[in-house]
């Protein structure tokens, strides 16, 4: 039986949004799959030649999204634990919907020459933004199309059209342990409290209780939901309910669940998605006019790139 190598964000993961991005990739990815042997590894995790020589020949070796790929892939801070000499046998890769980590300066040489060995050159690579087409376009890998997220692929316009536009009287809510604004969120979850009659928080990231403790927020009013995908499921099926949030995944897996959203913009991934998709977003630092833009419809109008969603695909069938 073929074998499909799935190197997923989701598992080993501190961040359940990681959870929601293979999550969709792998339902994308279904018609291929099901007539394959699929194998799950961690993107966080270092490689072992000695499982991984079991899947040198794999018939597909797919990249499950996330903001995989910087400027700078080795030592410490890498987002995915790949190297030069596990290569070859990681590789040929394919990306599916996959993006840059932060706004970066151009690739170092040892990056260049890794994606290079290890991205596939005989498929069309998927990539979340316009930010990491450019980037994989100026070292020279031009094979790859501009696709937004996975999580994205089926917001398409009748699905947006049935995402009410009024206010509801309860909301869930997030914040992020890794990009703190102590002021910005603090007003943030105050003007929550004073818009909805319901709040709930939903903790994405494993400090994020942590964090929201450490504001000057009454928590008697907040009722915190469990840290499982389960938990914000549950809550996204239940009536009369928005999601705004730090938590651009979260965000987006509410509006898989047609949710009336607000995601607040704290980094490249949701200002780039905003840009190209008409995400709608709201600046944490424009953290003020937040009670106006809740108290009014908000219309979503995403706008994927169906076309380049279908090339991507149709090298599959």
């Amino acid at each position: 039986m073929k074998k499909a190598v799935l190197y997923s964000p989701g598992i080993s993961s501190m961040n359940i949004g990681d959870e929601i991005i293979a999550e969709s990739a792998k339902e994308n990815l279904s018609f291929v799959l099901k007539n394959t042997f699929p194998i799950e590894i961690s993107t966080h995790l270092p490689l072992s030649y000695y499982y991984m020589r079991h899947f040198k020949n794999a018939e597909y070796k797919f990249v499950l999204g996330s903001n995989l790929l910087k400027s700078t892939i080795f030592g410490f801070k890498k987002q995915w634990d790949i190297n030069l000499r596990m290569a070859k046998i990681t590789g040929p890769v394919v990306l599916v919907g996959v993006g840059w980590w932060q706004y970066n300066n151009e690739p170092n040489l040892y990056t260049k020459l890794l994606l290079k060995t290890i991205l596939s050159k005989q498929y069309i690579h998927s990539v979340r933004d316009e930010y990491t087409l450019n980037m994989l376009k100026s070292i020279g890998i031009t094979n790859v199309v501009n696709t937004a997220c996975s999580t994205m692929w089926k917001l398409d316009k009748d699905h947006c059209m049935s995402i009410k536009s009024q206010k509801s009287s309860k909301v869930v809510f997030t914040l992020t342990d890794y990009n703190k604004n102590i002021e910005k969120d603090t007003i943030l979850v105050k003007k929550l409290c004073e818009i909805y009659s319901e709040v709930f928080y939903w903790p994405q990231g494993m400090e994020d209780l942590e964090y929201i403790n450490a504001l000057d927020v009454d928590l008697k009013g907040i009722t915190i939901l469990q840290p499982t995908l389960n938990s914000f499921n549950d809550i996204l099926d239940s009536n009369d309910i928005d999601y705004v949030g730090t938590r651009l995944h979260g965000g987006i897996r509410a509006l898989q669940k047609k949710v009336r959203t607000l995601i607040i913009a704290i980094d490249n991934r949701a200002i780039e998605k905003h840009k190209t998709f008409n995400l709608p977003i709201l600046n944490r630092d424009e953290i003020d006019k937040l009670n106006d833009i809740l108290n009014e419809d908000i219309y979503t109008d995403i706008r994927i790139p169906e076309e380049n969603i279908k090339l991507w695909k149709s090298q599959f069938e």
